[in-house]
């Protein structure tokens, strides 16, 4: 039986960052975070195009410094994709990249200092048209809340957000996003849940600090998993301790797997075993890496025996069934055998023809097909 869940999400307020919509129905935005050093322009245009060609809708850059503020509006200048910058304590270098050109301004209203100095930044946002980005994470709560709460809880990221909120509420700014990050999976859903039901304006989801690639790719998929299942969530960053390109991958993955997303190669592939005809570890590790610059969607199947391989097989766009000769479907239907000596070649060479096919018939690949047993 072919099924395809539909999650009902949340309805929130949407705002631009940039050319991209967040939040009242828009596409969940994957977003990611620069680790180079700002004032290195060169390096940084490097990482946000990387970033780009990995499908990043948005790309997040420090700005701790007035040097670095100056190297943000060079770099603007030399990307296409939305940037936001992060910004604490001073004021001014607010101001300064908002003049210089971002799309979003991530700041805690409450770290800026006197009202009048919050005010200006906000005055700018709204003459410019910049939405703000709160961002409440459980390793900088304010030390009152650390002594009311003790530790950090979920009422205390909430509690925390709300007083920022309150304070653009009082200068009457709707245009922001909210996000509420902690490194502990449960603490996480709780304060997004909560929060949920208490604001309109999108939601930015996270699991910070997550951990290195594989582990914080399992706690993020794992959170975020839980909380997108629920329709909440309108832009989601994955946090790993590693290339920020991977973390563009697992965003699109995550969401590909709930069918929030569909964006590039859907590869469903066995875990292998003694029935194999061909080594499927290393045709998927190669297929993977030769298709990255794939953006359609597509869904491929790679099963190395006859078992599961045809039924598989005939429920995607291109399969590969393992046998003697191995087997290779196109849309549905038996195509042509294929040797292992040329299985990836093949396999690459009849996934783009499908690709360029779909766009030839006007078919975005966004519909996918998802078997549920």
């Amino acid at each position: 039986m072919i099924s395809v869940h539909k999650i009902e999400r949340r309805q929130s307020r949407q705002i631009m960052v940039g050319n991209v919509p967040i939040g009242g129905g828009a596409p969940i935005s994957v977003q990611s975070m620069t680790n180079t050093d700002t004032c290195d322009v060169d390096a940084t245009v490097g990482q946000i195009k990387a970033l780009e060609d990995a499908g990043a809708d948005i790309v997040r850059v420090s700005v701790p410094t007035m040097d670095a503020a100056e190297a943000f509006g060079k770099i603007r200048q030399q990307v296409n994709v939305p940037l936001v910058s992060d910004i604490h304590f001073d004021y001014k270098i607010a101001l300064r990249v908002a003049e210089l050109g971002v799309d979003c301004l991530r700041i805690n209203p409450g770290n800026i200092g006197k009202e009048e100095r919050v005010r200006a930044v906000v005055d700018s946002a709204r003459d410019r048209g910049i939405p703000i980005r709160i961002g409440v994470n459980a390793g900088s709560l304010e030390k009152d809340l650390q002594k009311k709460y003790g530790e950090p809880t979920p009422e205390a990221l909430v509690e925390s957000a709300m007083r920022h909120i309150d304070i653009l509420d009082r200068l009457d700014f709707q245009n922001f996003k909210i996000s509420l990050k902690a490194s502990e999976i449960f603490m996480t859903v709780a304060a997004y849940r909560q929060l949920a039901s208490q604001i309109e304006q999108p939601l930015h989801l996270g699991i910070t600090e997550a951990g290195g690639a594989r582990a914080g790719a399992v706690k993020s998929s794992i959170g975020l998993g839980m909380l997108l299942a629920d329709g909440i969530g309108d832009t989601i960053r994955i946090s790993l301790a590693a290339d920020p390109v991977e973390e563009i991958k697992v965003g699109f993955d995550i969401l590909k797997s709930l069918h929030l997303r569909s964006k590039g190669i859907n590869l469903i592939a066995c875990p292998s075993c003694s029935r194999q005809n061909f080594d499927v570890i290393s045709t998927v590790n190669e297929l993977e890496s030769r298709l990255e610059d794939i953006q359609e969607s597509i869904d491929v199947a790679v099963i190395g025996c006859v078992v599961n391989g045809p039924g598989e097989a005939r429920e995607v766009t291109v399969g590969l069934t393992g046998g003697t000769p191995n087997l290779l479907y196109i849309d549905g239907k038996p195509s042509h055998k294929v040797d292992n000596a040329h299985l990836v070649d093949e396999l690459e060479k009849t996934i783009r023809e499908a690709v360029e096919r779909k766009k030839s018939e006007g078919d975005d690949g966004s519909s996918i097909q998802v078997k549920v047993s």
